[in-house]
């Protein structure tokens, strides 16, 4: 259990100073508004997976993808020299698209909520007057 709780805490840490050197130090023009998400470290904490979310088109994502693997050696030498490890993990990185996902899924709902709405019938007379009508 406690091995578990070392990865979990790692994970965390990996997450937070990932974050801060997004936000104050790495400066590579390509890299968009990108967000780290999530990290996967395996247990023998060898290899860390780092998620990130990246907004923009389809262009800027690969972009912003390109600059963070240009910045993977300074970003590992930061990891390892701000948390102290016997070996610092080797990081890759992955595209989080669940932020992606869970819009499309919205807009779906949202469009059945519409048409659920179109379908409701509507009452013909609501007023009860019989349907007479008086042509003066």
């Amino acid at each position: 259990m406690s091995s578990q709780l070392r990865v979990e805490r790692l994970q965390e840490l990996i997450k937070q100073e990932m974050s801060k050197m997004l936000l104050k130090e790495i400066k590579d023009p390509r890299i968009g508004f990108v967000t780290v998400t999530d990290v996967e470290v395996t247990g023998d904490l060898r290899e860390a997976k780092i998620y990130v979310s990246v907004m923009g088109g389809e262009e800027k994502i690969q972009e912003s993808l390109e600059g963070l693997q240009s910045a993977l050696g300074f970003i590992r030498r930061e990891i390892g020299r701000r948390i102290r490890l016997r070996f610092t993990p080797e990081i890759s990185f992955a595209l989080d698209t669940s932020l992606d996902y869970g819009e499309h899924i919205q807009k779906l709902l949202l469009k059945i909520s519409h048409e659920e709405k179109e379908r409701e019938p509507i009452e013909d007379n609501p007023a009860g007057s019989g349907g007479e009508t008086k042509i003066s």
